[in-house]
């Protein structure tokens, strides 16, 4: 049964104007460490330089991933990949560590066949789970026809679809080395059935899939909402889907990606156009 809640576009105010294209340099590196770094005897400019130095020591290990800045790689005609996450293969996992995550753009009419999404470098099969972001795709073979915000898991082992966009679509793929449990089975979480229930105020959360204490969740929240002080217990990936977020003071648009180890934690959390988040972490956030 469809669910009554408010349609998440509704809730969402468009992102307002951006600074000119030629002035975005100036607000990343090396210039932010250079004004970083200038003395000033100014109380205030001083509280400034303290937060930039504070902020800088909390994403110390994060992993931040801009859309527009990823590299892009032809994987099938008509489909092109970008990495966000490929984890070092020559050390321990941390709790919650993905294998990896991909971004497929899809031009209309083609396909992503299951073979161009297999990777030579996995050791083991993998548990895959699919979003789509943007458009529509499908597989007949086995009956799948998603859209946006449409979810879709795959145990490890289990055959993956060839994926047909006739108009283009952009998917969201990440991959883990969880193992699959007896009675695990494909599932789909469709949006216009799976409803919001509420999270806390201003926040609601859909649960997609949970295993030990992770889960796959999409959180939807209103203009002005705000998740206190929290760490993570395993690494905590957020995907932008939709909005704009400020994760601590990092500004994060829609196709962005960050992924904040175990052990890390977050001092604000909040959103001033309202926004829709694909997370991969903990069950429960743990708040300090």
């Amino acid at each position: 049964m469809a669910s009554d809640s408010p349609d998440p576009d509704r809730s969402i105010r468009p992102v307002p104007a951006l600074l000119p294209a030629e002035l975005e340099p100036l607000l990343e590196d090396p210039f932010s460490r250079a004004w970083a770094a200038t003395p000033s005897g100014d109380a205030g400019r001083q509280r400034l330089l303290q937060r930039l130095a504070d902020t800088r020591a909390a994403e110390t290990g994060m992993q931040t991933v801009r859309r527009r800045h990823a590299a892009r790689d032809t994987v099938a005609p008509g489909v092109l990949a970008q990495w966000l996450y490929r984890a070092d293969a020559g050390r321990a996992a941390r709790p919650g560590e993905p294998l990896a995550a991909r971004l497929f753009d899809l031009q209309p009419g083609a396909v992503l066949p299951a073979s161009a999404v297999a990777r030579a470098d996995a050791a083991a099969p993998v548990h895959r789970e699919w979003l789509v972001l943007q458009g529509r795709v499908h597989d007949a073979a086995r009956a799948l026809d998603l859209g946006p915000r449409d979810y879709h898991v795959l145990p490890a082992g289990a055959a993956g679809p060839d994926w047909r966009s006739e108009h283009g679509a952009l998917l969201f793929l990440r991959e883990s080395d969880i193992a699959a449990q007896p009675g695990d089975v494909a599932h789909t979480v469709l949006d216009s059935l799976a409803g919001w229930p509420d999270y806390a105020p201003g926040i609601r959360r859909r649960v997609l899939w949970q295993r030990d204490g992770q889960a796959a969740l999409l959180y939807l929240a209103d203009p002005g909402a705000q998740v206190p002080v929290h760490t993570h217990g395993h690494d905590e990936e957020c995907l932008m889907v939709q909005g704009e977020l400020f994760l601590d003071d990092l500004l994060l648009q829609a196709g962005d990606y960050q992924l904040a180890p175990a052990g890390t934690g977050h001092r604000v959390t909040e959103t001033d156009t309202g926004v829709v988040i694909y997370a991969h972490g903990d069950a429960d956030l743990r708040f300090i």
